[in-house]
């Protein structure tokens, strides 16, 4: 499984890699746009298949740092889209995929980003469990709130849409790993390895089908992405300091909020509103692994100063 740890840390630039090899040849990935959706439960399987009776348990044990974790997903990071879009003089399109990325739950690749952090790997499981679950109801009407004045939000049928999306191949995921995960444990590796195929290759689909409007789109949208990542990322980590939690569990929640399911914003995009809106989601996934990568690696070279004033291991 060395392998599969070893791809796996490589993400950003598998994602940099791909993103790049679908602007130069963009016929290689926009036939397969018609994918994203099967990529995405791809995604979430892989997810429910790591999932088990203690992790649901934790978010009962860790209810605080998880309540303020969703509560800023739900709430600072899609009204931070919002703003960052009107001060960019974002079209409704990019500004809708602005706030689909800010309406989803924590990604995924957050787990991954936490435990190079030295953050708490099972809290980040918790809470990406619980926006997971949330983003079912939470997703459409933050979009139908934020921007149903400026575009037609067909609520109804995003929510349905996420339901099988999402909660559907997580709790298959759930319940084969509730029978066989001795057996996943093993394997959790690749299984990592094969959620960041499918995203990667999300990425390489998307930005293959606006490969043309990049030269004019892609530095503005790349500046918002840039812009609401960071807030995302330092809203998670001091807000919850100002709540009085550890620096191990304000990193978690730091990279958790920052770090979105950009997959499920692209599909709903590209599924109910156009290419152009999954842009910003696009760039998100490529983003959000660079830059989650970059923290991670800064927080693992320093150590955790614990409460009584002495220095843990991160």
């Amino acid at each position: 499984m060395l392998i599969f740890e070893r791809l796996n840390r490589l993400f950003p630039l598998w994602a940099i890699l791909f993103a790049s090899l679908a602007i130069i040849m963009p016929p290689l990935f926009t036939g397969y746009a018609g994918r994203i959706q099967v990529l995405l439960a791809i995604i979430m399987f892989s997810m429910g298949l790591t999932l088990s009776k203690e992790d649901f348990l934790n978010v009962v044990k860790a209810p605080l740092p998880v309540g303020i974790g969703v509560l800023l997903q739900f709430v600072v990071m899609p009204l931070a889209a919002l703003g960052v879009s009107l001060a960019l003089g974002l079209s409704p399109e990019l500004t809708t995929g602005m706030v689909l990325v800010g309406a989803t739950a924590g990604g995924t690749a957050s787990n991954v980003m936490t435990w190079l952090a030295g953050g708490r790997v099972a809290l980040s499981v918790s809470m990406t469990l619980v926006s997971t679950l949330a983003s079912v109801v939470m997703t459409p009407l933050i979009a139908w709130l934020l921007v149903g004045q400026m575009v037609e939000v067909p609520v109804w049928g995003m929510l349905s849409s996420i339901a099988q999306l999402v909660i559907a191949p997580v709790a298959a995921g759930v319940v084969v790993h509730h029978f066989v995960g001795r057996h996943i444990a093993r394997i959790e590796p690749a299984l990592a390895t094969l959620a960041m195929a499918a995203i990667v290759m999300i990425i390489a689909i998307v930005v293959a089908l606006n490969a043309g409007r990049l030269a004019s789109l892609g530095p503005v949208v790349a500046l918002a992405v840039i812009a609401h990542n960071g807030i995302g990322l330092a809203a998670g980590y001091f807000v919850s300091r100002l709540c009085g939690l550890d620096q191990r569990t304000a990193r978690t929640v730091s990279i958790e909020v920052g770090m979105q399911n950009s997959g499920l914003a692209v599909s709903l995009a590209n599924q109910f509103f156009s290419a152009g809106a999954a842009l910003p989601g696009a760039l998100f996934s490529v983003w959000h692994n660079v830059s989650g990568s970059l923290l991670a690696g800064y927080w693992k070279r320093r150590p955790v100063v614990a409460a009584e004033g002495s220095a843990e291991s991160a």
